[in-house]
């Protein structure tokens, strides 16, 4: 069961789209590629949360809500939060530089909660610097499950201040608390694992690194940092990664709050679940995709098992 376990979470990330090009809340670039993974529409009948960037004018308010699916005329319908730069610098703020950041939260997110085993679901509309699978790393690490969210920016922008409004409105809506440490950890994984892209030129087999490494801590129950760096080091060799000292230490110090989160398994392999049906019709793959292909028949095996 450990080595089906670990074949799915390799493979876990394997759709998530190439990190592009940095761009901070409100700076305008090239328009970026539309990820998405919700298929059935969000509507006010769904009684999802919306939550808006503070910040947004009249006219990018109304660019977002057309790109979320929201009739500004129906706003008063949804259940409404807001997302402030305070906010965003309050759990941002000791990973990233004021300048990073910016002045303006602009990034939004509708997010609904669907029935047990549906697994988290999330379509990016101008979305520049968050991938959905770094999204989807740091929602589970923050201890979400089961949801369908559409995250959107008036123009290509980061998307960093959406991970801490899905948080507050997962958190609302469901009744469920985000805890403070588990919505640090989330924002760490977020900002480390772009900044790993950028280093490492591969925003999808460092999603895959994190993600394999998150499964060894909570399947193992690794605790103590020598446990930890061993895994790391293993890692490292497994997926041909070279790190420096200084992101060895980082990923330990994110590993160590993570291995205090009470993590479900559960959720990360109905996650894997959505991605072996997409894996199964794509057929053929090729770069770092091929070196899982092996673990293919035990995923097969394994949802044979579970349905």
């Amino acid at each position: 069961m450990k080595k089906k376990i670990t074949a799915v979470l390799l493979a876990l990330t394997m759709l998530a789209s190439s990190l592009t090009a940095f761009a901070q809340e409100g700076e305008v670039t090239e328009p970026v590629e539309q990820e998405g993974e919700v298929t059935e529409p969000i509507t006010k009948e769904d009684k999802p949360y919306l939550s808006l960037g503070a910040n947004l004018s009249e006219e990018q308010r109304n660019t977002v809500l057309a790109l979320l699916g929201v009739d500004p005329a129906e706003l008063s319908e949804y259940d409404v939060i807001y997302t402030t730069i305070d906010e965003e610098y309050q759990y941002l703020g000791d990973y990233l530089s004021a300048e990073t950041i910016g002045k303006r939260s602009l990034s939004s997110v509708l997010v609904v909660k669907r029935e047990q085993g549906n697994g988290i679901n999330i379509t990016t509309k101008n979305i520049s610097y968050c991938t959905v699978g770094m999204y989807k790393n740091a929602l589970i690490t923050a201890g979400i499950t089961d949801a369908d969210m559409i995250v959107a920016g008036p123009f290509p922008i980061s998307g960093t201040a959406a991970l801490v409004g899905a948080m507050k409105a997962y958190s609302v809506m469901t009744g469920e608390e985000v805890s403070e440490e588990s919505m640090d950890a989330a924002v760490n994984e977020l900002v480390l694992t772009g900044e790993l892209a950028e280093s490492v030129g591969d925003s999808q087999q460092v999603e895959e690194f994190i993600a394999y490494l998150k499964q060894q801590i909570v399947e193992q129950g690794l605790k103590t940092e020598e446990e930890i760096q061993k895994a790391i080091e293993d890692a490292e060799k497994e997926f041909e990664i070279s790190l420096s000292d200084e992101d060895m230490l980082r990923i330990n110090e994110l590993l160590q709050k993570i291995s205090d989160l009470d993590l479900d398994i559960d959720a990360l392999m109905s996650q894997a679940k959505d991605l072996y049906d997409k894996l199964a019709e794509i057929g053929q793959s090729s770069g770092f995709f091929d070196k899982v292909a092996e673990f293919f028949q035990s995923i097969v095996d394994f949802f044979k098992n579970l349905f």
